[in-house]
């Protein structure tokens, strides 16, 4: 059995969180805030909708059969009524009414990540500009998001970068248009794009223009990949065509060991969370981690969408070593392999490496 990590240990190391959806980082009491102020038409009270999150799976035909089962029903203990995190997403969005909700939405966002969990970094990702806002414009908006960042920084010591939303339920011409935006109105905190949304809502390949563009901008690229389709071979797709330098989620690459051996010889980074909307999934999930780390990838923790989950990178680290097994070593070098893994500068991030590792051996000499 591995040993536990204290809770002291997992307090006290500076985490990286790659892979973190800005609108799922909204607090309950937040939207609860905004809802009530915009005068949104619910089904529900606001913090009853988010305590009760639950995306339901999809069609089980697709899932029979894969490398680590999938849970085919309902798992216990799920809500009587359940929301789906997009759809609960698309409320949060409907109840932003100007620049500063913009910039508190992102504040908070960091300002729960350094008290909860203490992330040193965190890079955001973050939507097109919702039709209601489209006054404020991609910059204005993009604007009002580094703001958030910026008093984030100041107030915490923190650092951020933003990774800029691809929704792949759309069209590659869509999506071409929107890195143009990127590109034509670059930002410091602006860093890279994101394929997202649900994986079988749009191939990886249909966006390869837009995706080339970006590489040509010198923007770093990632992608949410063998999450929802149960095969390896999106994920060779966005290393290859579409040139990421890390991988959100993976699981599905446990289906082919060929795949496998190459991502671990590459030493492809993939940002892994143990917990979904998805209730029914959580057990997959981990089991699929575990298998991760037995097959020696590179795996590190993120939050995803914590204020919705509900969950914290903390409560992700004690997940990893309590429940899927993971020993104060691996997490060690997770730690470290985040910040590596990450968009900062060169110079930001050697130094922040040098930070990481610091702690890590002053825990180690303590015996904490």
């Amino acid at each position: 059995m591995t040993p536990a990590v204290s809770e002291e240990w997992i307090r006290r190391v500076p985490k990286v969180d790659l892979h973190c959806h800005l609108i799922g980082t909204v607090r309950a009491t937040t939207f609860a805030d905004l809802a009530r102020r915009a005068k949104l038409d619910l089904p529900d009270d606001p913090e009853r909708i988010f305590a009760d999150i639950n995306s339901l799976p999809p069609d089980p035909a697709l899932y029979r059969n894969t490398v680590i089962p999938v849970p085919q029903g309902r798992s216990a203990g799920e809500p009587e009524v359940s929301y789906s995190l997009f759809q609960a997403s698309a409320w949060v969005i409907q109840s932003l009414r100007d620049a500063d909700d913009l910039t508190r939405i992102v504040y908070e966002a960091f300002e729960d990540a350094h008290r909860l969990s203490g992330t040193r970094h965190l890079e955001l990702f973050f939507d097109d500009v919702p039709e209601h806002l489209s006054a404020l414009g991609y910059t204005g908006s993009v604007e009002a998001y580094a703001e958030g960042i910026r008093m984030a920084e100041r107030d915490f010591g923190m650092t951020g970068r933003m990774i800029k939303g691809i929704d792949r339920s759309k069209s590659g011409a869509e999506a071409l248009e929107r890195v143009r935006e990127v590109v034509d109105n670059p930002n410091e905190y602006v860093v890279g794009i994101g394929l997202d949304n649900l994986e079988t809502a749009g191939p990886p390949e249909r966006f390869a223009d837009a995706y080339r563009l970006a590489g040509q901008a010198g923007l770093h690229r990632t992608a949410h990949s063998s999450e929802h389709a149960p095969s390896a071979q999106n994920t060779i797709t966005c290393l290859d065509l579409l040139g990421c330098d890390r991988i959100d989620h993976g699981y599905y690459v446990l289906e082919d060991p060929e795949v496998v051996a190459r991502v671990r010889d590459e030493r492809v980074t993939f940002t892994v969370g143990s917990t979904t909307s998805r209730r029914s999934w959580r057990p997959w999930r981990r089991a699929s981690i575990r298998a991760m780390l037995d097959a020696g990838l590179n795996v590190v923790p993120c939050s995803d969408d914590p204020g919705m989950f509900p969950t914290t990178l903390a409560n992700e680290y004690t997940i990893l070593n309590e429940q899927i097994g993971a020993s104060r070593e691996q997490l060690s070098r997770m730690a470290v392999r985040a910040v590596d893994a990450s968009w900062l500068p060169d110079a930001e991030r050697s130094a922040l490496r040098g930070e990481v590792e610091a702690v890590l051996a002053e825990l180690e000499t303590a015996g904490v």
